[in-house]
Protein backbone atom coordinates (compact mmCIF):
# COMPACT_ATOMS: atom_id res chain seq x y z
CA UNK A 1 0.00 0.00 0.00
CA UNK A 2 1.37 3.41 -0.98
CA UNK A 3 1.96 6.08 1.62
CA UNK A 4 -0.65 8.84 1.54
CA UNK A 5 0.38 12.07 -0.16
CA UNK A 6 0.64 15.30 1.84
CA UNK A 7 -2.38 16.63 -0.04
CA UNK A 8 -4.40 13.53 0.84
CA UNK A 9 -3.40 13.86 4.47
CA UNK A 10 -4.29 17.55 4.64
CA UNK A 11 -7.74 16.73 3.24
CA UNK A 12 -8.35 14.95 6.57
CA UNK A 13 -8.14 18.26 8.45
CA UNK A 14 -10.98 20.78 8.55
CA UNK A 15 -11.56 24.21 9.96
CA UNK A 16 -15.18 25.15 10.58
CA UNK A 17 -15.75 28.54 12.25
CA UNK A 18 -18.98 27.16 13.76
CA UNK A 19 -17.24 24.23 15.50
CA UNK A 20 -14.48 24.05 18.07
CA UNK A 21 -13.96 27.78 17.90
CA UNK A 22 -12.61 27.50 14.37
CA UNK A 23 -9.62 25.43 15.49
CA UNK A 24 -8.23 22.89 13.01
CA UNK A 25 -9.71 19.45 13.74
CA UNK A 26 -9.63 15.96 12.34
CA UNK A 27 -12.37 15.91 9.69
CA UNK A 28 -15.64 14.59 11.07
CA UNK A 29 -14.45 14.79 14.67
CA UNK A 30 -14.05 17.45 17.31
CA UNK A 31 -10.49 16.38 18.02
CA UNK A 32 -8.14 19.33 17.69
CA UNK A 33 -4.96 18.99 15.68
CA UNK A 34 -3.16 20.74 18.54
CA UNK A 35 -4.37 18.07 20.99
CA UNK A 36 -2.89 15.29 18.88
CA UNK A 37 0.36 17.22 18.45
CA UNK A 38 0.53 17.88 22.20
CA UNK A 39 -0.01 14.19 22.94
CA UNK A 40 2.75 13.19 20.53
CA UNK A 41 5.07 15.85 21.93
CA UNK A 42 4.51 14.55 25.45
CA UNK A 43 5.56 11.05 24.42
CA UNK A 44 2.27 9.37 23.55
CA UNK A 45 2.50 6.86 20.75
CA UNK A 46 0.10 6.82 17.82
CA UNK A 47 -1.20 3.49 19.13
CA UNK A 48 -1.99 5.05 22.53
CA UNK A 49 -3.81 7.94 20.87
CA UNK A 50 -5.84 5.54 18.72
CA UNK A 51 -6.79 3.59 21.87
CA UNK A 52 -8.11 6.75 23.55
CA UNK A 53 -9.82 8.06 20.38
CA UNK A 54 -11.00 4.89 18.60
CA UNK A 55 -12.93 6.82 15.94
CA UNK A 56 -9.78 8.10 14.27
CA UNK A 57 -7.18 6.34 12.12
CA UNK A 58 -3.41 6.40 11.86
CA UNK A 59 -3.74 8.59 8.76
CA UNK A 60 -5.54 11.19 10.91
CA UNK A 61 -2.52 11.36 13.22
CA UNK A 62 -0.23 11.64 10.20
CA UNK A 63 -2.51 14.42 8.92
CA UNK A 64 -2.05 16.32 12.18
CA UNK A 65 1.72 16.07 11.77
CA UNK A 66 1.49 17.22 8.16
CA UNK A 67 -0.69 20.16 9.17
CA UNK A 68 1.71 21.11 11.97
CA UNK A 69 4.58 20.97 9.53
CA UNK A 70 2.76 23.20 7.05
CA UNK A 71 1.69 25.75 9.64
CA UNK A 72 5.22 25.96 11.07
CA UNK A 73 6.38 27.30 7.73
CA UNK A 74 3.88 30.14 7.99
CA UNK A 75 4.21 31.28 11.60
CA UNK A 76 6.98 32.53 13.78
CA UNK A 77 7.12 30.92 17.18
CA UNK A 78 9.15 32.81 19.76
CA UNK A 79 11.39 30.30 21.49
CA UNK A 80 13.81 31.48 24.13
CA UNK A 81 17.41 30.85 23.24
CA UNK A 82 19.45 29.03 25.80
CA UNK A 83 22.40 31.08 26.96
CA UNK A 84 25.68 29.29 27.29
CA UNK A 85 27.82 30.73 30.05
Amino acid sequence: MDAPTRSHLLDRIWIDPARCGGKPCIRGHRIWVSLVLDLLASGSTPEAILAVYPGIQLEDIQACLAYGSEISRERYVDIALESHS
